[in-house]
């Protein structure tokens, strides 16, 4: 059977994903009312794995409480903290959980985090981990012969970042990606509606991938700085953090923002996928003022 989000993404619709942060101990209960609140207007929630090198709770251990909560989970899979046999494991779990969905990623290196002397692992990176859900999903044992209990039922992405000013390199990761086996694009985020377009038309669309876009919350000026200073490839327009400056209330901006975005980028791609860190609660908000009120799930 088809995920919820596989058949949205297959469908005329559109599709939005939401992203939702594990906690920082091992009470879930927020993080899940958070998501509950979003049921109506989301068809799935992308959990992160050990995002910027931080310990959270284990995406695997969210993704399936969120699934019990009747709610459509998305696996994200680090590479840096697992060897190939864990990534192998925790792959064969979530289809045994009843977690379809996969994010396959890299993941942030460990000197950007707060316990910077932890050993690295990145045993594979986001290409050869796309390879394993598609052998699995073939019912291939990684050693040898056949999975005994038959394949698995994964439906994989992958990561884009449209603002890499080179388009050569950039398709070339990504047809690795594409012929790895991943069967949809989750971008970085993307402030510049016309990066998104040229992405999309030079890059996705060539390749036969669908794309949701990645629209981030920014909550003031000095935020939209920090990001531009610390994060790897972000690159917020000057124009939106005189915006941010200018308004007396940057919080609502930054929501007025996001929602603008959301509305242009509908008409680019098939779907977005909207970030709110550390304030999940206001992507309701943000997608109310894009006039998503509900979903077709």
């Amino acid at each position: 059977m088809r995920s919820v989000l596989q058949r949205s993404l297959e469908s005329e619709g559109v599709t939005i994903t939401a992203e939702i942060m594990p906690p920082r101990g091992a009470d879930p209960s927020e993080a899940i009312a958070k998501a509950q609140n979003l049921a109506k207007q989301v068809h799935a929630f992308n959990v992160t794995d050990g995002s910027r090198a931080v310990m959270r709770m284990s995406s695997l251990a969210l993704c399936k409480l969120l699934l019990e909560a009747g709610l459509e989970p998305v696996l994200q899979v680090a590479c840096r903290d697992r060897n190939r046999i864990a990534l192998q494991a925790d792959l064969i779990g979530a289809h045994a959980l009843g977690i379809q969905n996969v994010l396959c990623l890299t993941g942030d290196p460990v000197r950007v985090g707060d316990q910077p002397d932890t050993r690295q692992v990145s045993d594979f990176e986001s290409v050869r981990l796309l390879k394993q859900v598609t052998a699995l999903n073939k019912g291939q044992d990684p050693v040898s012969g056949q999975l005994a209990d038959g394949p698995t039922n994964l439906f994989a992405g992958a990561a884009a970042d449209p603002n890499i000013r080179s388009l050569s390199g950039l398709i070339r990761r990504l047809e690795q990606k594409r012929d790895a086996g991943a069967q949809f694009l989750q971008t970085q985020m993307v402030m510049d509606p016309n990066v998104l377009e040229n992405f999309c038309n030079k890059v996705a669309k060539p390749l036969e991938l669908p794309v949701l876009a990645g629209v981030f919350l920014l909550k003031s000026a000095k935020n939209a700085l920090f990001i531009n200073r610390v994060v790897p490839g972000a690159c917020i327009p000057s124009s939106i953090i005189t915006r941010l400056e200018a308004s007396k209330n940057p919080t609502n901006e930054g929501i007025e923002i996001a929602a603008e975005q959301i509305k242009r980028f509908l008409g680019i791609t098939k779907g977005v996928h909207v970030m709110a860190i550390k304030a999940e609660e206001r992507i309701a908000e943000i997608l109310n003022q894009a006039g998503i009120n509900s979903v077709q799930q």
